[in-house]
């Protein structure tokens, strides 16, 4: 389900783009603060991106059709997926795992600028990242090993969506979790907010809920199902997507529950000014309106970050 940068993060669909440094959303340089489309493409770049994905999209569908012929329950595709969790090769099956000592101090490192930061909130991400980073010798994880770069890239990116986004009292879903990421750290900073963490990858959801029941958080719960599947039942008022795939690929992903939440928010890396203006058409087509652009830089040089914050139809009445 994941490429490069994926892997930095857990198991995402194929699509998405990334660097060789783990950062979400690929490499290239950034557009100047508040404008998207500084350093996008031209618009017939734009017009032959859009066509590839489309390509693509036309590809899975026949891809889908096939499947339903072979399986009339629908079975088959289940069935094999999860023959393909069961194959998957793991990449890092000698995963060091620090000491708490060393990982509380790489986190103390990362948020040493950051206010508002309890020892507690220290403490609960030190365990989850000595968890995930233990379970990453037996499954596909993340890629980043490194106690202070797993502190700044995970926990400090995560934790900034707090900052911009008010979640106090809202119900949140964050779409393909993985290991967590970005669910379980926003979880942690604001426990006044109801917090559903979505896999479609049962190994992913099982061990989210292992993290879940010991690190005591009430306001989190996890489900596994395809998140589209999830909002078509139940309401949200804020999306959280973080390395699963492009900005115009999350909105099409999103396009039949689109009137299920109310805001969707993109953790990406400094190329999202290009995402953004490859998806201008699809997300104005479907009544997706970016509202805000928050652009950060993680501690010691390990790259840049943006905050995309899109108003959606559920949001928007209409």
């Amino acid at each position: 389900m994941k490429a490069d940068d994926a892997e930095a993060i857990d198991e995402r669909p194929e699509g998405y783009e990334t660097d060789e440094t783990g950062d979400p959303g690929g490499s290239g340089e950034p557009g100047d603060p508040g404008d998207p489309g500084s350093d996008g493409p031209a618009d017939d770049e734009v017009a032959e991106l859009e066509e590839e994905l489309d390509n693509e999209d036309d590809e899975e569908e026949e891809d889908g059709e096939d499947g339903e012929e072979e399986s009339e329950d629908g079975s088959g595709s289940s069935k094999s997926k999860a023959k393909a969790e069961e194959e998957e090769v793991v990449k890092n099956p000698d995963t060091p795992v620090p000491t708490r000592k060393v990982m509380l101090s790489a986190l103390e490192w990362a948020f040493a600028d950051e206010e508002g930061i309890t020892p507690e909130f220290l403490g609960a991400c030190a365990d989850h990242a000595l968890a995930t980073l233990e379970k990453n010798r037996v499954m596909n994880l993340t890629a980043i090993l490194d106690p202070k770069e797993l502190a700044a890239k995970h926990y400090l990116d995560c934790w900034r969506v707090t900052r911009l986004v008010p979640l106090m009292a809202r119900k949140v879903l964050d779409l393909g979790t993985g290991a967590g990421f970005p669910g379980i750290p926003i979880a942690l900073a604001e426990p006044n907010l109801s917090m559903t963490v979505v896999d479609s990858t049962q190994k992913n959801i099982t061990f989210v809920e292992e993290c879940i029941e010991k690190l005591g958080l009430r306001n989190t719960h996890a489900v596994w199902a395809r998140a589209e599947e999830h909002l078509a039942r139940e309401r949200v008022d804020v999306v959280l997507v973080r390395a699963v795939s492009s900005v115009r690929e999350n909105v099409r992903t999103l396009r039949k529950v689109r009137h299920s939440l109310q805001d969707l928010v993109m953790l990406k890396g400094n190329t999202w000014s290009r995402e953004v203006r490859a998806a201008e058409r699809e997300a104005e087509r479907l009544g997706f309106k970016l509202d805000t652009v928050w652009e950060h830089e993680l501690p010691d040089e390990m790259g840049k970050r943006a905050i995309l914050v899109y108003r959606a139809p559920g949001g928007a009445g209409m």
